[in-house]
C-alpha cells in the first residue's frame, strides 16, 4: 500500500543557482547535498512546513549519469535536449506552493529579487502570483480561499 509521496523532481538547468533561490531566497532546508558514486550531486530541500516531502533539484542528464545502474537504458539526446529548451524558455510549469498570505509573501520574495509574472490576483480558488525560479521552472504561489 502506498502511502504518501516522499520525493518530487525539478530538472534545473544549474545546481548552485537552484540552491541558492529555494535555500536562500524560499528559505527551504537543505536535506541532503551529497555527491553520488557516479558523478552527480544528489540535492534534495524541503519546505519549513513540509519537512517530510523532499524536492529533488536535478541536473539536466549528463553522461555521468548515465552510468548510474538506476538509469533506464536507451535515453535519447533527444528528450534531454527537449528538457533543456524548456528550461531554458522557463516553461516548465511545476506546481504551487501555498502560503498564508499571498500580498505579504509576494512583496517579501520581491525584495529578494524573485521574479513574478505580475502582481498577485484574485482567483476563484484564492490569491495567486506566479512566481519564476530562475531556472527554468514556474510556480504558482497561492493563498488558499478558505472553505
Amino acid at each position: 500500500m502506498i502511502t504518501h509521496m516522499s520525493h518530487s523532481t525539478l530538472f534545473v538547468l544549474d545546481q548552485d543557482k537552484a540552491y541558492d533561490f529555494y535555500v536562500n531566497k524560499l528559505g527551504f532546508n537543505v536535506h541532503t547535498d551529497a555527491t553520488m558514486p557516479y558523478g552527480f550531486r544528489w540535492l534534495t530541500v524541503t519546505a519549513p512546513g513540509a519537512p517530510d516531502f523532499e524536492i529533488v533539484l536535478m541536473p539536466i542528464l549528463h553522461e555521468s549519469m548515465k552510468k548510474s545502474p538506476e538509469m533506464p537504458d536507451g535515453i535519447e539526446q533527444e528528450a534531454i535536449d527537449a528538457i533543456k529548451l524548456a528550461l531554458e524558455k522557463g516553461v516548465m510549469g511545476c506546481g504551487v506552493f501555498n502560503t498564508p498570505d499571498c500580498r505579504a509573501t509576494y512583496e517579501e520574495l520581491t525584495t529578494k529579487g524573485v521574479q513574478f509574472r505580475g502582481e498577485p490576483k484574485e482567483q476563484f480558488y484564492g490569491i495567486e502570483a506566479v512566481m519564476y525560479d530562475g531556472c527554468g521552472n514556474w510556480f504558482s504561489v497561492t493563498q488558499p480561499k478558505e472553505m
